[in-house]
């Protein structure tokens, strides 16, 4: 990454933890002082080494574990209110945001539309009996991540899971507690909001996923 590509990324990423929201290839040409075209084309290489997520029109979608659109959570602290990517995303964001030790992560189970909210903080997971279910596997999470975050929801039961995959027609993905939740989310994205944030290589990322208590084949682990 290139002095100038890590500035954009620190751009995104620092509108996004300070005013919720994606900054758009305009505002960044104005705060870095470059041409509008070459930040479109830095935005596409962020996009290509996964940094960021862009639509067909340059737009960010996401920038992990920030989202530009509703994806079925909100996450609200004490000065700034963001969408969730997904569940993974809405637990990290008072880990990775400094100002932010504790939110509030709202949402509705995908089985029985009950509302469900936590407050979550970096101490301790938050108390209750409700299920994480992650639909598509670790190794194909990038073939179309937009949908696959869209499917990392919470849910009140294992038994709203259920009704929930029969309803869609889904195939059964991965199911943890609100424990293994918080400690997946915990520490995935430290150093995301600092430069020269490396991304993790797999064998790293699996070290990570065992730590956090997953396992199994869906995160690439042995059973």
């Amino acid at each position: 990454m290139t002095p100038d590509s890590e500035a954009l990324r620190l751009a995104v990423y620092d509108s996004f933890a300070t005013t919720g929201r994606a900054p758009t290839p305009a505002e960044l040409a104005l705060r870095l002082a470059a041409p509008e075209d070459s930040v479109r084309r830095g935005l596409r290489a962020l996009h290509e080494q996964r940094h960021v997520v862009l639509d067909a029109g340059d737009r960010i979608v996401m920038a992990h574990p920030f989202s530009s659109v509703p994806l079925g959570f909100s996450v609200m602290g004490a000065h700034t209110l963001w969408w969730g990517g997904c569940a993974w995303d809405a637990f990290a964001i008072p880990h990775l945001v400094g100002g932010e030790p504790e939110v509030l992560v709202a949402t509705r189970c995908p089985g029985c539309g009950a509302p469900l909210a936590w407050v979550v903080g970096r101490d301790a997971p938050p108390p209750g009996g409700h299920v994480a279910h992650f639909l598509v596997p670790a190794a194909h999470m990038w073939d179309d991540v937009v949908h696959t975050c869209g499917n990392q929801r919470l849910f009140c039961r294992r038994r709203c899971v259920d009704a929930w995959l029969k309803a869609t027609g889904g195939t059964p993905g991965y199911v943890m507690d609100l424990p293994t939740l918080w400690q997946l989310a915990r520490g995935w994205y430290a150093g995301r909001l600092d430069p020269d944030y490396r991304r993790r290589e797999p064998a790293e990322a699996a070290a990570y996923f065992r730590e956090a208590g997953l396992e199994g084949p869906f995160w690439g682990l042995p059973e």
